[in-house]
């Protein structure tokens, strides 16, 4: 698809999960089968536990026979030699099949935990590809739900629930293959407790589907409202609203709570009514078989090795009825991971794509119109700039203006509706991603720092930097020296996101990770405007250091840091209404100059005059 094209088409994908509705429709196996596709690379393990659940199965069906065989010597022969030689080929096959178990048991508990490692890896690596309009529409604590208690969930299926089905089945057809060769009539009663049993499944399946699906959706909106809790604390605390969100949580949970009861409830009344068909049949068996002996229709050997396949079998109904209760909780589970890894970036590399081999830094928006997807205004409307390599440009204008949604644009966190921006003369769509963003660097009012230590947070800009390099960055944005003062120096752990260092301090660090990573183009975003007059003065005075030979957008709420641009452009409403230098603008009497009284009136001792 041609640039043209592809800005005239409107935006697809991205927003609230969209695949919500085709991945229920999806046939349950299928996702199965999908989340067993990534025990590929790890086959080998699988084929040898495979393998060592078949010789385990196999090895149950001789314990009945045996168990059986001692029945008859004991009550029927009673014979000490044969009573002894089929007691030591039982334990003997016990040891056999006590190996193959341990050896079945830990490799499929190593898949189940290697698959949910690789699916959270997976699931992480999608959301860092996701755009913007993905992380407006979902909540955070939402995904972050899916991606731990979801995965989790499906630890058991494929590490306990998997080996344990296969094995009951294993069991239940060669149980029922031993009772038709022991003794054909009694096996038919025990087959009439089958299609009861299949009867409930497939009701109580759906069910338990259904309910934990919902628990599942209400456990991830509360960890939302956990989420957004914790990261805002200062405010909550600020405005005493501890027992408010401490209640809002609560109830999440105890939503989800009654839903999960219900599951439970769901589960327990199949798990019983299953074991009651079941062991009833037993029941009916022994009574049977009794009349048959006394009869002398059957021998009392026949009948112990009947009984004893009889408990086999039984035990593996009731067994598969516990593991499709824990299938049917997994399924709800896949669906909603299997949502995130449907759900496509809306903001992705051209097949065609190409990379920035040496950036010049020239930056161009033609005929951009712009609006938020879950908006109808627009908020860049025919909006036409140009900014040479190596100059520097500066944004202006009230609130709401759109300043900021042009270095969104340029950072490609969204693409226009109309119009296009290019960057050395380039279409952004027809660039890598990695290419154009690798090429820049954005510093905020609000910089985002990481939990780490200060050498890492400034690493962050350049992951092969040096020590050495770290340092002289820091020297550059005036960092150095607050650095040096705290006892571990550039090992100081700040916190999350940097609440141990001061407003002044972290937009430092900001700076000195911005130098590191050497860009062609900066993109400063009112980077002075919550800082006190020291702060403010050091750190200006970093970023006119760090802007020498960059292209350079600044989008400005303080006018007192841009006097020096080479441009200022300025916008009302997403239009450009004036452009020119600082004098220009003030020459001309226009909205530049009206800011500039307006600042000056609220802000006297930082006015530009």
């Amino acid at each position: 698809m041609s640039a043209e094209k592809r800005a005239q088409s409107p935006s697809s994908g991205g927003g609230k999960i969209e695949e919500h509705a085709k991945v229920d429709k999806e046939k349950p196996w299928r996702r199965l089968v999908r989340l067993f596709r990534y025990t590929r690379p790890y086959r080998a393990r699988l084929v040898i536990a495979i393998v060592s659940l078949l010789v385990g199965a196999g090895l149950g069906l001789v314990y009945p026979w045996y168990f059986g065989e001692l029945l008859g010597d004991a009550f029927a022969e009673q014979s000490t030699a044969s009573l002894n030689k089929n007691t030591l080929i039982l334990i003997t096959t016990f040891g056999i099949g006590s190996v193959f178990v341990f050896i079945r048991h830990y490799l499929m508990s190593w898949l189940g935990e290697r698959v949910v490692a690789d699916l959270r890896l997976e699931v992480h690596r999608h959301l860092l590809r996701m755009t913007q309009r993905y992380f407006h529409d979902n909540r955070t604590g939402e995904l972050l739900s899916r991606q731990s208690d979801d995965a989790t969930r499906l630890q058991s299926v494929i590490g306990q629930d998997l080996s344990l089905a296969l094995r009951n089945i294993l069991t239940l057809i060669g149980g029922v293959t031993m009772l038709l060769v022991v003794s054909p009539k009694l096996t038919g009663t025990v087959l009439l407790v089958v299609p009861p049993l299949v009867i409930a499944a497939n009701l109580w399946g759906r069910i338990i589907r259904k309910l934990a699906r919902q628990a599942q959706d209400q456990l991830a909106q509360a960890s939302g409202q956990l989420q957004e809790g914790l990261s805002a604390v200062d405010t909550v605390q600020s405005f005493t609203r501890e027992d408010h969100e401490a209640g809002n949580y609560g109830q999440g949970i105890e939503r989800a709570f009654k839903l999960f009861v219900k599951q439970i409830r769901a589960r327990s009344w199949f798990m019983s009514v299953s074991s009651f068909l079941a062991f009833g049949a037993v029941a009916g068996i022994f009574w049977l078989g009794g009349h048959m002996v006394i009869d002398g229709r059957i021998a009392p050997d026949e009948l112990g090795k009947f009984f004893m396949y009889t408990l086999a079998v039984a035990g593996a109904v009731g067994s598969l009825a516990g593991v499709v209760g824990s299938y049917n909780q997994a399924l709800g589970a896949t669906a909603r991971l299997f949502e995130i890894l449907d759900s496509e970036p809306e903001i992705q590399d051209a097949p065609d794509a190409i990379a920035l081999a040496e950036p010049r830094g020239e930056i161009g928006f033609e005929g951009v119109t712009f609006a938020y997807g879950d908006r109808d205004l627009e908020v860049i409307r025919d909006f036409d700039l140009r900014i040479a390599p190596g100059q520097v440009c500066a944004l202006v204008g009230s609130s709401g203006s759109g300043k900021t949604t042009v270095g969104r644009l340029l950072l490609r966190f969204w693409d226009p509706q109309q119009g296009r921006v290019t960057f050395d003369g380039h279409d952004l769509r027809e660039l890598e991603l990695a290419s154009l963003r690798g090429a820049m660097a954005e510093v905020s009012q609000d910089p985002v720092l990481f939990s780490g230590s200060i050498r890492d947070n400034v690493r962050y800009g350049r992951l092969d930097a040096s020590d050495e390099e770290i340092e002289a960055a820091a020297q550059a944005a005036n960092a150095d020296g607050f650095v040096r003062e705290f006892p571990d120096g550039y090992d100081t752990i700040i916190g999350e996101r940097g609440v141990k260092l001061s407003g002044g301090q972290r937009q430092r660090l900001a700076i000195a990770r911005a130098i590191l990573r050497d860009p062609k183009v900066l993109l400063l975003d009112e980077a002075t405007s919550a800082l006190d007059s020291e702060s403010e003065h050091l750190v200006q005075a970093a970023l006119e250091r760090l802007q020498e030979g960059r292209t350079t957008l600044v989008i400005a709420h303080r006018l007192s840091t841009i006097r020096d641009a080479d441009r200022i452009v300025v916008l009302d409403h997403g239009a450009i209404v004036e452009s020119g230098t600082h004098a220009e603008l003030m020459g001309r009497g226009g909205a530049y100059s009206r800011l500039v009284a307006r600042q000056a009136a609220l802000e006297p001792d930082r006015a530009a005059s």
